[in-house]
């Protein structure tokens, strides 16, 4: 089985030529290559607006697209969120669907693109690194502050799958962020060390010596050799055991492809991956916390072993969402309703 979590060979570092033109002509069908379903297609008065921007951290690019709520007027003040993405995923897919229904809900949301991956900058690409995630929250928190119409006392986050994880670290530390909401949270350090479920606890020494390798490797010559999957079959997607990993094919490569978004990171990456934990120091959330996960979600143990050890939030929920998978969280609507309703009443009591 093809899984990302463990996957210890080098992979072609992009989508098959098919894959790549069936990603590339859904995002033709939107002129902001927003790919799920309800998605704004044009800006108007009295409607949520969507604006495209660009600004730096840490002298890398950052792309990302805010959005106005219907009532938007620059000279009042709004609560605003930062929204973070999924590993692999990008702020056209499941981010930017939740940044826009929080938008009708009233708050000025932020969703970007984490630096080194879709259409921010930064080399080598598709980086992903723990500490990088959690500078791309607090970048956003850099932006969104300034953006003319946010009360900068009244800013929260979401942190979706992976994002979810980084938000958790990044909340810990910036008490910007006044409420913090975690949906399908994925802890990608524990993952990476142990294996999805712990399904790969035995061969610790083995990936981190191939990390150890694929660092020299590149400090030798520049080669950067990827973990993760470039692209997948049919048949392929079919064979996939887990929930998680079967259901996202089919929604990264598939239903909601963008030619941005991928499952690879260079191997080396796995020294900070491997030795990082989202649930460490859990116990420095003092702010208001809300973690979703779905029942049926095989990713759901990560949240719960997170939560408890928010032992000094002033005030937690776990909030679960019936039925659902860790993917459905992302697109289906009776979950996706569940899930915004859910936030709006966090936010509004909270911020």
């Amino acid at each position: 089985m093809k899984n990302i979590a463990i996957a210890t060979m080098s992979l072609l570092a992009s989508m098959s030529e098919v894959q790549v033109a069936n990603a590339q002509a859904t995002t033709a069908k939107n002129p902001f290559t927003l790919v799920y379903d309800g998605a704004i297609s044009k800006n108007m008065a009295g409607k949520v607006n969507i604006h495209p921007v660009k600004y730096k951290l840490n002298g890398i690019d950052i792309a990302a697209n805010v959005y106005t709520p219907s009532s938007y007027d620059p000279a009042k003040k709004y609560p605003a969120l930062v929204i973070a993405h999924p590993n692999g995923g990008i702020k056209e897919q499941t981010a930017g669907l939740y940044a826009q229904r929080l938008a009708e809900a009233g708050y000025i949301t932020i969703a970007a693109d984490a630096a080194y991956q879709g259409a921010s900058g930064g080399k080598p690409r598709h980086t992903d690194k723990p500490a990088f995630r959690t500078e791309d929250i607090r970048g956003m928190a850099d932006f969104i502050t300034r953006y003319k119409g946010v009360d900068v006392n009244r800013v929260g986050a979401l942190g979706i799958c992976g994002g979810g994880g980084y938000t958790l670290k990044a909340a810990q530390s910036d008490k910007r962020l006044k409420a913090v909401a975690t949906l399908s949270m994925f802890n990608s350090g524990e993952v990476r060390r142990n294996g999805f479920q712990n399904s790969a606890l035995e061969t610790i020494p083995q990936r981190l010596k191939q990390a150890s390798d694929a660092r020299a490797q590149q400090a030798a010559d520049g080669k950067i050799i990827y973990a993760g999957v470039a692209s997948i079959t049919d048949e392929e997607i079919a064979k996939v055991s887990t929930d998680l990993y079967r259901e996202g094919y089919i929604y990264y490569y598939r239903t909601h492809a963008h030619p941005n978004s991928t499952f690879l990171y260079p191997m080396s990456n796995l020294l900070d991956l491997m030795t990082w934990d989202a649930s460490e120091n859990m116990d420095l959330i003092d702010q208001p916390l809300l973690m979703m996960a779905g029942s049926k979600s095989d990713t759901k143990y990560m949240t719960d072993e997170a939560f408890p050890k928010a032992t000094n939030s002033k005030s937690k929920e776990l909030f679960v969402i019936d039925g659902a998978t860790h993917i459905q969280t992302y697109w289906k609507p009776e979950y996706v309703d569940q899930a915004v309703d859910k936030l709006a009443e966090f936010y509004t009591k909270f911020l």
